[in-house]
């Protein structure tokens, strides 16, 4: 698809990050439960839109939970945790998780713009068995460099994801968050061993060697740093 017959309407996703630690107390278990059972339902009932709601496997930071949720906009992003606030049944949940003891050390909230030819959250299919995400972002040296790793994604590199069967979820840029610039995206595999595959495919394939070689879109030129981690979904999760 190419940008200009991509939709002009671009969501806002928001990554809620949820840091925690190992506990005598159980803090993963209780907060994955308050999570999955309290403020997921609550968002969905503010906002009946698909929520991601995802542990991490393999990744710095860990443990933590992570929530992924779109919003047309800031001011409806605004007006859905308003609704949340107001929400008898979300409160009395929340009453009683807050009084079990510290749920999680920091919360930390990222909102990002989706790119113009994946302009909201990608549902994968329903699968026999949950997948594992895969979630990477990239840093930028400035936000010339950056809108050029956007466009290069818009024009060819995610047709190459989909191509060698990576199935993305979100691509979006950073407008409120830590180490700005940057973009964050998030991929689907069926497992590790799929990951693994579809990842040397794609490093192997000509349009990919061909698009990372052109002058100005090598890596050198346009990303600074690359962080990853590998995601396991809560069976809460709409995305699976």
């Amino acid at each position: 698809m190419s940008i200009q017959a991509a939709e002009t309407k671009r969501a806002i996703l928001e990554l809620r990050q949820f840091k925690m630690r190992n506990t005598q107390d159980a803090m993963r278990d209780r907060t994955s439960e308050f999570l999955g059972k309290s403020l997921l339902p609550a968002l969905k009932r503010a906002n009946p839109g698909p929520v991601g709601l995802f542990t991490v496997g393999i990744g710095q930071d860990a443990p933590y939970a992570l929530m992924l949720t779109s919003y047309s906009d800031l001011s409806h992003w605004e007006s859905a945790y308003e609704r949340v606030a107001l929400d008898k049944e979300f409160l009395k949940a929340r009453e009683s998780y807050y009084g079990g003891g510290l749920g999680y050390v920091r919360m930390e909230t990222t909102l990002l713009r989706a790119f113009p030819t994946v302009p909201g959250i990608e549902t994968p299919p329903k699968a026999e068995q949950a997948r594992i995400f895969e979630i990477r972002t990239y840093e930028s040296n400035s936000l010339a460099t950056l809108q050029r790793k956007i466009h290069m994604f818009d024009e060819s590199e995610i047709a190459i994801f989909r191509k060698n069967h990576m199935l993305p979820v979100f691509f979006g840029e950073t407008i409120v968050g830590r180490n700005m610039p940057n973009l964050t995206y998030m991929l689907a595999f069926d497992d590790l061993a799929a990951r693994e595959k579809a990842w040397k495919a794609f490093g192997g394939d000509p349009d990919w060697k061909k698009l990372r070689t052109t002058p100005g879109l090598t890596d050198g030129e346009i990303v600074s740093n690359i962080s990853n981690s590998i995601l396991q979904p809560l069976a809460q999760s709409d995305i699976r």
